[in-house]
């Protein structure tokens, strides 16, 4: 066997032994979380029990639905709780690849894309969802009892979870952009006007069909958008000077 089939079969078994502890976490997660599934799901279709009106409640259409949904509620939550260490196995198995400069700029970008999509899901809960479910019952037609069914509930939920969440993660991506020197901050800035209806078309997408969670997912991710664009400037700049400086 040659070096470059034992190096091959060497970085096999250590992203097979990264991929396993980033999957038994997620286990150990679902198997301590799945006594209190109920409880969870309670927890979070609270937005929108609080808005029902009096004398209804969320229905189970499925024969299944009562125990299904809130076990995939909880495995979903499982993977979004576990980001931190999946992310940390990418990270220490790409890690001895990169540049001691690369892995100075990555680690920081690591760590605020994580708090960012926490912060993405916390927006969605505690803002996005008592407004969203303030204003669909609102416009349900006369004659028209508003009474979720928990399946329909749950995948509102995952989709608005990981929409907030991915799109909190645009600083990052633009910061990513520009200190590679892919683009620049006044590239992106000149391009503007085309970012802000493709972050238009990208929230209708991402969103139930209603204005409200539409504009609360587009309005964060233009700031987002504008506070890449500044952070990226900087670090660009601090890297030229010390470019500079290691010259002189």
């Amino acid at each position: 066997m040659t070096d470059s089939e034992q190096s091959i079969i060497d970085h096999l078994i250590e992203l097979r032994s990264r991929l396993l502890k980033a999957v038994m976490t997620v286990l150990v997660l679902i198997v301590i979380m799945f006594p209190f599934a109920g409880k969870i799901y309670t927890l979070i279709a609270k937005p929108v029990m609080i808005n029902l009106s009096a004398g209804t409640e969320m229905i189970a259409t499925g024969v299944l639905s009562p125990f299904l949904t809130p076990f995939k509620m909880v495995i979903i939550l499982a993977v979004i709780i576990s980001m931190p260490v999946i992310f940390y196995q990418i990270w220490a198995f790409v890690a001895p690849g990169l540049y001691r400069h690369e892995k100075r700029i990555a680690m920081p970008i690591l760590f605020s894309g994580i708090v960012l999509f926490y912060l993405g899901c916390a927006f969605a809960y505690f803002v996005v969802f008592p407004i969203l479910f303030v204003f669909l019952p609102s416009i349900a037609p006369e004659g028209v009892v508003y009474m979720p069914d928990i399946n329909s509930y749950l995948d509102i939920v995952i989709r608005l979870f990981f929409a907030f969440g991915l799109a909190f993660e645009i600083p990052v991506a633009v910061i990513i952009l520009i200190v590679l020197g892919v683009t620049s901050s006044a590239q992106l800035a000149a391009k503007r006007p085309y970012i802000i209806v493709g972050i238009l078309v990208v929230a209708m997408l991402l969103t139930p069909p209603d204005p409200s969670s539409q504009v609360l997912l587009a309005i964060p991710m233009w700031i987002l958008f504008e506070f890449g664009l500044i952070m990226g400037r900087i670090l660009r700049q601090r890297r030229h000077h010390a470019e500079h400086s290691a010259r002189d």
